[in-house]
């Protein structure tokens, strides 16, 4: 029996499946994060810089670089992402979706642009990741940056700022 169980593993790690989902709950790697909105309500005199993703073992995560003062913001599962001010709809890949709002501009006192991604719809080549599909920007409108995040499925996630350098993170849970 032993062997059949080392034998099943092997091929199911070969396939990659795990046996992480199923026995997955609340506390899925140790996290206990929820998949209800998150908020702060700070605003901040930062501008936006970069947006950049990355893998982690139990999560994807996504950060908003900025340049000033850390900000606030509000990440919460929507139907459609859409652009504050024009509410055009912003198209997104996956099962569900995130839209993020940070209390930061993407533009200085001049109006110049403080963060110009290459590519609107691809901010970050997200191509392998078990849980991001898509990062899109939407707008930069009075004093606050928002983009969307298409996930495989609506997924626990938390949200936290951080200093030296200043940013917002955002991590998304592989699983429940």
């Amino acid at each position: 029996m032993r062997r059949f169980l080392v034998l099943l593993a092997t091929l199911a790690a070969c396939v990659g499946l795990s046996t992480l989902p199923a026995a997955a709950g609340p506390s899925y790697c140790g996290l206990v994060w929820g998949s209800q909105d998150k908020s702060n309500p700070g605003y901040s005199t930062a501008a936006v810089t970069n947006v950049r993703a990355g893998r982690h073992e139990c999560f994807d995560r996504v950060v908003v670089d900025l340049a000033g003062p850390t900000a606030g913001y509000l990440v919460r599962y929507v139907d459609t992402v859409t652009e504050d001010g024009s509410g055009a709809p912003v198209p997104l890949r996956g099962g569900a979706f995130l839209q993020v709002t940070v209390n930061a501009r993407a533009y200085d006192d001049a109006g110049n642009m403080t963060y110009r991604p290459a590519d609107r719809t691809e901010l970050a080549d997200v191509n392998g990741y078990r849980t991001l599909r898509q990062l899109a920007w939407a707008v930069s409108f009075e004093g606050q940056s928002s983009m969307g995040l298409g996930v495989r499925a609506r997924l626990p996630f938390r949200v936290s700022t951080l200093d030296n350098p200043a940013r917002v993170v955002i991590d998304i849970a592989h699983y429940w």
